[in-house]
């Protein structure tokens, strides 16, 4: 609550300190106006000398007693050194004298916060605003959003930024603070019929039409929200959140080369950022540009380079490829930075297996399964290559300690259905397999992949043409 600056006047300030000093110590008959105390208050509040302070306007209110503004200033000091309890009863003499003053209701808002008092600064403003119009009213609105927001009461934060737009359109903390709101709170069709309301008045404000598309993509209604960011943009031909946002409801609708012109128009407009090559390289990924992928996913670990699914990422475009070789140097970068996540592990498992290095291949799966004994990727992954290396005897032990770890997953009774086809032990191979049937047919084909020549065998014919048979007389 500064309301004087000190640059200017210096010698007035000097002179007016003085005459203050001369009062305190009596050596003169000195009179000060009370707008020079408050003047000399704001000095020592600016220089962070609140005892001084306080002690100017204990002085101040000696000589005009029913001065609120006085009052206020005291008040606020006393918020500032801690003293809540006392600041409340000053603050009730200022509104003994000045019951309209909107700085009363702020700092006694300020105050019961400090002491944990969130329903009696809610009272307090809710009875303010029926007091108050126009800009106090705003104000007093955004004190009450942040008391709500204190209070984890995030609808009425929400709330009470939709009356403050309802009240003020062009106000843009609102604005900003709204969208944020409105995401957080999910309350997107409110949002978009406010925004619509404020465009339709003013069909310039980029901050509207960018949160009207915010709300339109909280409910994955991509094309219109495109549509709102498009009207930022244009308006705003430097809005990067707009397009940043753009590019995102462009990748959603998998529209990649869409996504890639406006991402770029980010790193035009403002500092580039790791997010944003990352967006780029993910989308010439899926695009199948597996060199601009790996440009831009390496320009992003050169801005993150403690990030690594970044790195893992780049070891996915090789894999794809089938640079078995440079994926895995791009995973052990991953892996010094995470060595224990499986998906990196499994990658480079399968690297492995390309390779035909199969024991290192085993040997990545076994970590997998150890570290997260319910993956069930890890497990196929581990079972498939014993099986490919011919070891049936060590796969039938994973496959039934898979079988306990994952709560008996169907997959696993068609794999070790085909280990035990394997080594010829066609009875209990055709119980595991009708046991998957049962369970998950839709495994069926990952048990034919494995030996394509089962389906020479008239036992595995007979299984599969009873299963069917039998499910068309369930429907």
């Amino acid at each position: 609550m500064h309301e004087h600056s000190f640059r200017e006047n210096a010698n007035e300030l000097d002179e007016l300190l003085k005459q203050y000093e001369d009062l305190r110590s009596g050596k003169k008959h000195i009179f000060l106006e009370e707008e020079s105390f408050e003047i000399i208050i704001d000095y020592y509040d600016e220089k962070d000398n609140f005892l001084k302070a306080l002690e100017v306007a204990e002085t101040g209110i000696e000589y005009f007693p029913y001065s609120s503004t006085l009052l206020i200033k005291k008040a606020d000091l006393l918020i500032t050194t801690h003293q809540y309890k006392e600041s409340l009863g000053i603050l009730e003499q200022a509104h003994f004298y000045d019951a309209r003053n909107i700085d009363i209701y702020i700092l006694k808002t300020d105050a019961f916060l400090a002491l944990d008092m969130q329903q009696n600064a809610v009272n307090l403003l809710e009875e303010a605003l029926q007091l108050f119009d126009s800009d106090e009213k705003v104000d007093l609105l955004f004190e009450l959003a942040d008391v709500y927001d204190d209070y984890e009461e995030f609808d009425k934060v929400f709330e009470c930024l939709y009356l403050i737009l309802e009240h003020e359109p062009a106000n843009e903390e609102a604005l900003y603070k709204i969208c944020f709101w409105t995401d957080f709170t999910g309350r997107n069709e409110e949002s978009i019929k406010l925004h619509q309301k404020i465009i339709d008045n003013q069909p310039y404000s980029e901050l509207a039409w960018f949160n009207l598309g915010s709300a339109y993509q909280g409910l994955k209604l991509f094309e219109k929200a495109i549509d709102a960011y498009q009207f930022a943009v244009v308006i705003n031909e430097k809005f990067d959140y707009a397009y940043r946002n753009l590019g995102d409801a462009y990748i959603r609708l998998r529209k990649y080369k869409e996504a890639i012109e406006v991402l770029e128009k980010v790193g035009e407009i403002t500092r580039p950022e790791e997010v944003i090559y990352e967006a780029i390289g993910h989308c010439h990924h899926r695009l199948g540009n597996y060199a601009q992928a790996r440009f831009n996913y390496r320009k992003a670990s050169h801005m993150s380079p403690g990030d690594s699914k970044l790195y893992y990422k780049i070891a996915l475009t090789y894999i794809n490829e089938q640079q078995w070789k440079s994926a895995i140097k791009q995973l052990d970068n991953a892996l010094r930075i995470n060595r224990n996540s499986p998906e990196y592990i499994l990658a480079i498992g399968q690297c492995a297996v390309q390779l035909k290095n199969y024991k290192d291949a085993v040997h990545y799966f076994s970590l997998v399964v150890r570290n997260k004994p319910k993956n069930v990727r890890g497990w196929e992954a581990l079972i498939r290559c014993l099986i490919e290396t011919k070891h049936y005897n060590e796969a039938i032990q994973q496959c039934i300690d898979a079988l306990s770890n994952t709560d008996n997953k169907p997959l696993f009774y068609f794999l070790y259905s085909a280990v035990l086809f394997a080594l010829n032990k066609n009875k209990d191979a055709i119980i595991k397999l009708e046991n998957g049937l049962k369970l998950a047919p839709q495994y069926l084909k990952k048990f034919v992949e494995l030996n394509p020549s089962i389906l020479q065998n008239q036992q595995v014919i007979d299984v599969i043409a009873r299963y069917r048979k039998t499910k068309r007389k369930k429907f």
